[in-house]
């Protein structure tokens, strides 16, 4: 004999969770799209509820308010940067190379928000500017990687023996002139690639045991 099984109380809970995250999810998807065509200062809470054939009040029971929106996908847009950074950090190549191509890297980055996603560009620009709470947590996953390599190539004998979280620092600040948005949109005609090239072998020098 079967015997219906009655959903719990967890169950209920865990159904109305799941629902909820699909709900900020697919909010998130659909603000980033109308940032990516109309700008995120145009784009307003009301556009991202017609998108979604929900009201506005509906909006704001997921996000407080618009500005917990703009750090969202702030945050997702960084995010898919970390994670290319730390795809190089954790490489098979050298730790030299590895470094090389993190400046590389945070440059191609930058260039490609600043040329390709000019309106997302222009958020991220904000975000540095008015100091979003993201964007600490943003530089803090840029260190930690330039901090990965540096240990691995100390423990190589690559790399002189310095202190890795005040190193990992200064060689992020080294990164600035050609990784910053604002500094990138100013200086769109200067050979930056030249300069991100060169600034990590003035680095790699610096750091010869």
């Amino acid at each position: 004999m079967s015997i219906l099984k009655i959903p719990t109380q967890p169950d209920t809970q865990a159904a109305d969770s799941a629902r909820a995250a699909a709900t900020r999810a697919a909010i998130a998807e659909t603000a980033e799209r109308l940032f990516r065509t109309m700008g995120y200062q145009k784009t307003a809470v009301a556009d991202i509820a017609r998108e979604l054939s929900m009201s506005p009040a509906n909006v704001y029971r997921f996000f407080s308010s618009k500005a917990a929106i703009n750090e969202a996908i702030c945050a997702r847009i960084l995010g898919v940067y970390a994670d290319v950074l730390w795809a190089i950090a954790r490489g098979p190549q050298s730790p030299e190379d590895r470094l090389r191509g993190l400046f590389h890297t945070a440059y191609e980055q930058t260039k490609s928000l600043f040329f390709q996603e000019k309106r997302l560009h222009d958020m991220v620009d904000a975000a540095m500017a008015e100091h979003w709470g993201v964007i600490e947590g943003f530089i803090q996953q840029c260190e930690t990687a330039i901090r990965h390599v540096l240990m691995d190539g100390q423990r190589a004998g690559r790399f002189a023996t310095m202190p890795p979280d005040e190193t990992a620092r200064l060689i992020h600040a080294t990164m600035i002139g050609f990784s910053h948005p604002t500094l990138v949109s100013q200086c769109a005609d200067d050979d930056l690639a030249a300069l991100a090239n060169g600034m990590a072998e003035f680095v790699l020098r610096a750091l010869r045991p």
